[in-house]
C-alpha cells in the first residue's frame, strides 16, 4: 500500500513597524526555514511584495505572529498586523492562522547571543528568526494534533 504525501507550504510572518520577518515550511510542512526580512515601505507595496514571494513558493496557508501582552490580551498593534495578513491571505485565496508570538523575539535574541552574533548582525536577522520560531511552533502543534492516538474502542474488550 503506497501513501500519498500531500505537500503543503506555509508562510509565516513576523510583522513589525519597520520590518517583516519571513519563514516558510518545507514541502511536507515539518520544518521551518528562514526566508528573508522585508523592509516595510507602505501597505500597498508590502502586500505586493509578500504576494509575489508567497506565489513563488506556492503557499497554501499564512501564519502570522499575533503580539499579545503577558496577560493574553492582544497588543495595540495586533489589528494592523492581522489586517495585513488577512489581505495577503485573501489575495492568495488561502487560510490565515494567527499564532501567539509572545516571547518569540526574546527567544530569538537569546539564540543569536548564544551564537555570538554581533549586535548589528542580530538586528539584521532577528525578525527572520522570530518568524522561524513562530512557524516551527505552529508546525509542531499541527503534528501533535494530527498524531493524537485514537480513543480505545470499548466494544473491543
Amino acid at each position: 500500500m503506497s501513501h500519498i504525501v500531500q505537500e503543503i507550504r506555509i508562510l509565516a510572518l513576523d510583522v513589525g513597524d519597520k520590518r517583516i520577518g519571513l519563514a516558510v515550511s518545507d514541502p511536507l510542512g515539518l520544518t521551518a526555514q528562514g526566508l528573508q526580512v522585508l523592509h516595510r515601505q507602505d501597505p500597498v507595496n508590502d502586500l505586493a511584495r509578500l504576494r509575489q514571494l508567497a506565489e513563488g513558493y506556492r503557499v497554501q496557508e499564512i501564519v502570522v505572529g499575533l503580539p499579545r501582552h503577558m496577560n493574553g490580551r492582544p497588543a495595540a498593534t495586533a489589528t494592523k498586523i492581522v489586517e495585513l495578513a488577512k489581505n495577503l491571505a485573501d489575495a492568495l485565496g488561502v487560510p490565515l492562522t494567527t499564532w501567539d508570538e509572545r516571547l518569540s523575539t526574546a527567544e530569538a535574541e537569546k539564540l543569536l547571543i548564544s551564537a555570538d552574533l554581533s549586535r548589528r548582525r542580530r538586528r539584521q536577522v532577528i525578525d527572520q528568526l522570530s518568524a522561524v520560531l513562530i512557524l516551527q511552533s505552529y508546525l509542531d502543534y499541527r503534528q501533535t494534533v494530527s498524531h493524537k492516538p485514537e480513543p480505545a474502542d470499548p466494544s473491543a474488550r
